[in-house]
């Protein structure tokens, strides 16, 4: 099923303010459970994420859609404590980009190089797939077994949905339809952020599967990009009921979604504990040590007397 999208452009002023819409997630079913979905709306965790992490309109779009299919694809996660970790290695001059989510609407993440501005693409459009370059996607589910399962894919075009739709197919043999997309104030902040993913479950008889992936198809080839419908005020329900408005569409579950950092003071005293005695004395001989979470950006700093003191309990 080769279904994906990815849109991103500059939004003209006159258009539906949803700035009041709180990020959620959808998982659906329909076809008699013969398909699921997941739909989302993104906007207050990209621009979040934006703010923190200060990226540029492109990096924004690249980091956005991640962001945006990590809040998904860990909500397909069956217990709170998995984590679900996507990473994009590229050889473009964004580096590559790391998210973590949870399956209670929970995401975070960073990009290698946010700064990263780059001309637009022949369409007068964000240039994602340049950004990213050529490269690897990592999947790595965390789910409490002695090591996380990690699938990994080439990069097939670096535009982030295309991507993750080669992954099913080729990884997981699932065929997705996965769409995403981030829409940009012309202040750079993010207006609208958002996408979906249509998965098709095994189906004993082809040639019903086969009909399923045609009407499917046709219906996303003739669908506008999500952030059009989400930026004029669709919901992710909307979306969904556009594609499967005859094919006996269930709502499951609604999840409310956000950037969220887990990061704390504890948690950064053993990450310094972890790099050794030698390299501990060396930071307590210099003075006091601030250190930043990768993922907001907080700053802890630890006085040198706090160093010395982790220093004598004997580490």
């Amino acid at each position: 099923m080769k279904m994906e999208k990815s849109h991103d452009d500059m939004v003209n002023d006159n258009m539906i303010n949803n700035d009041n819409i709180n990020d959620y997630i959808i998982k659906a079913t329909a076809a008699g459970g013969k398909i699921r979905a997941f739909a989302c709306t993104s906007k207050n965790t990209c621009e979040k994420a934006r703010s923190i992490h200060n990226t540029s309109p492109v990096a924004t779009a690249a980091f956005g859609r991640l962001l945006s299919a990590g809040l998904m694809m860990g909500s397909m996660m069956k217990s709170g404590r998995d984590l679900l970790t996507l990473r994009i290695n590229g050889d473009g001059p964004l580096g590559g980009i790391l998210v973590s989510a949870d399956s209670l609407g929970h995401v975070k993440g960073y990009v290698f190089n946010p700064v990263v501005i780059i001309p637009a693409n022949s369409k007068g459009k964000l240039d994602v797939a340049k950004a990213v370059g050529n490269g690897i996607l990592s999947v790595i589910s965390d789910i409490g077994m002695k090591e996380p399962y990690v699938g990994q894919t080439q990069l097939v075009s670096g535009e982030i949905a295309e991507d993750l739709a080669y992954y099913y197919a080729a990884s997981e043999q699932i065929p997705s339809s996965v769409a995403l997309g981030v829409l940009m104030n012309r202040d750079n902040t993010v207006k609208a952020a958002g996408g979906f993913i249509i998965q098709l479950m095994p189906i004993e008889k082809e040639d019903e599967a086969s009909d399923i992936i045609d009407i499917l198809e046709k219906r996303i080839a003739r669908l506008e990009p999500v952030t059009t419908l989400l930026s004029s005020e669709k919901t992710p329900e909307d979306i969904l009921e556009m594609l499967f408005y005859d094919m006996e569409l269930e709502i499951n579950e609604k999840i409310d979604a956000g950037f969220s950092c887990n990061c704390s003071r504890q948690r950064t005293k053993k990450a310094l504990i972890s790099i050794g005695r030698k390299d501990l004395q060396d930071l307590a001989q210099k003075g006091d040590t601030e250190l930043s979470c990768h993922f907001c950006n907080k700053k802890y700093v630890f006085k040198s007397s706090e160093l010395k003191e982790i220093l004598s309990g004997g580490i």
